[in-house]
């Protein structure tokens, strides 16, 4: 199961190319950017991945989006080693080869499998951005109630005006 700080570590970096005013932005553009991206999100030393950075959101955006199927994500694992590790609380699973990118599909997989149908994209259009549905009934359709849910019941609001 993915941590809350798993979960949201995976819906900030989904949602780490957002659309501003209609025009695409990207918080990984560069190194500089990433590493600023990382700092807010997770501890992070060393050199700033932002080339993987980009190369796993983009993996897991199609994936979210039914675009591309989850054998796509394999390429982000490789080299990645789950062992058992006894301590004076029990076992626990470490990782070899941990990184944001791995995190990500961790928790990615975690909701797949204990939350199927919850992490989706905004069902804006001209959204980029994605949500993890938390409510009971599971019917949460945009990123943002305040901005993409009101955009959206404005137009069908306007429309239904129009055509009466």
């Amino acid at each position: 199961m993915a941590t809350v700080a798993d979960e949201a570590l995976l819906l900030a970096l989904l949602n780490s190319a957002p659309l501003v005013d209609g025009v695409p932005a990207d918080e990984l553009a560069d190194d500089a950017m990433a590493g600023t991206w990382l700092g807010a999100h997770v501890p992070w030393s060393g050199p700033v991945p932002a080339a993987d950075l980009r190369e796993a959101r983009a993996a897991l955006q199609a994936v979210v989006r039914g675009q591309a199927s989850p054998e796509s994500l394999a390429p982000l694992l490789d080299g990645v080693v789950r062992r058992p590790e006894l301590t004076a609380d029990g076992l626990e699973w470490r990782l070899d080869g941990d990184s944001v990118a791995v995190r990500a599909v961790l928790a990615w997989d975690a909701l797949r499998v204990d939350a199927p149908g919850r992490l989706r994209p905004c069902a804006n259009d001209e959204c980029a951005l994605f949500l993890l549905d938390r409510s009971r009934a599971n019917n949460a359709r945009w990123c943002s109630m305040a901005v993409c849910g009101n955009r959206m019941k404005a137009r069908r609001h306007y429309e239904r005006v129009r055509n009466a």
